[in-house]
């Protein structure tokens, strides 16, 4: 039996982290889950606790939010613990680097530069990110982000250096020129050309939710609970007429879908 690692006095925020840390080198050492983990075999995990986080803030559920990230808090030890059997990094390190990239980054706060709005903020960001060795803007936009929320992250960064639209009416310009070369590769019956023009109205319809102040991602998954909460309804209304969806027709359950959305709109 392997005693667990004390929190000592004044059991303030910086022991009981001393005591995390120490807890996990324990469970590293003396666990065969934990001491088979690696970066890689952690990465799936550490993303589905990201995604539960995320859902715990969008439902302002503070007890599940507090809970998710502290698994965060897990995985960040856990990669740091791994690292330092190899003589990657240690967490000592990592903090390191996160105060100093804070303190750096952050002119406007612990230095004489300004700025008056977030956006502001944003642009001396991405100027300073330049300025530390970055040969382009969009380094550090992760591959593995969502395809929507990915191409927000690359306007969001082009546009900190002014590589942007100017207002609302060139966007959906941009829109509808990028609707129109699809109709077109669709009259073509290019399978390539449809795709290719496919994406570049999606990536178009991105800027213009960012235009709005919106974030695409969340609107498209907002848009999919949507769907997903008027379908259930339209199957327990089949259920209760005693109907089968497979042998329906599209005219009947379009009529139970209309009705779903009638019942969600009186409920406010």
């Amino acid at each position: 039996m392997v005693p667990v690692p004390a929190i000592l006095p004044p059991h303030d925020e910086i022991e009981q982290f001393r005591a995390f840390a120490e807890l996990v080198r324990v469970l590293r050492k003396e666990c065969p889950w934990d001491r088979k983990q690696t970066h890689t075999t952690l990465m799936p995990l550490l993303l589905e606790e990201v995604y539960e986080t995320i859902d715990a803030a969008e439902a302002g559920d503070m007890l599940e939010l507090g809970k998710e990230l502290g698994d965060i808090l897990l995985h960040v030890v856990m990669n740091a613990v791994i690292a330092e059997e190899g003589e990657g990094f240690s967490l000592k390190k990592i903090i390191e680097r996160e105060f100093k990239k804070l303190v750096t980054r952050h002119p406007h706060v612990f230095a004489d530069a300004s700025a008056d709005s977030p956006d502001a903020v944003k642009r001396t960001w991405e100027q300073i990110k330049m300025k530390e060795g970055r040969t382009s803007v969009l380094e550090g936009v992760p591959k593995h982000l969502p395809a929507l929320l990915r191409a927000h992250r690359i306007q969001e960064k082009v546009a900190a250096v002014g590589f942007d639209w100017d207002n609302d009416e060139d966007v959906w310009n941009k829109v509808e020129e990028e609707l129109a070369e699809f109709r077109v590769a669709r009259l073509e019956n290019d399978k390539a050309a449809i795709e290719e023009e496919f994406g570049d109205v999606l990536f178009s319809l991105v800027n213009a939710s960012r235009f709005a102040g919106l974030n695409a991602e969340q609107s498209l998954q907002n848009a999919n609970v949507k769907f997903m909460k008027r379908f259930r309804r339209l199957e327990e209304l089949a259920r209760e007429t005693g109907q089968n969806l497979d042998s329906m027709n599209l005219a009947e359950m379009d009529a139970l879908w209309n009705r779903a959305k009638q019942e969600e709109k009186a409920q406010g």
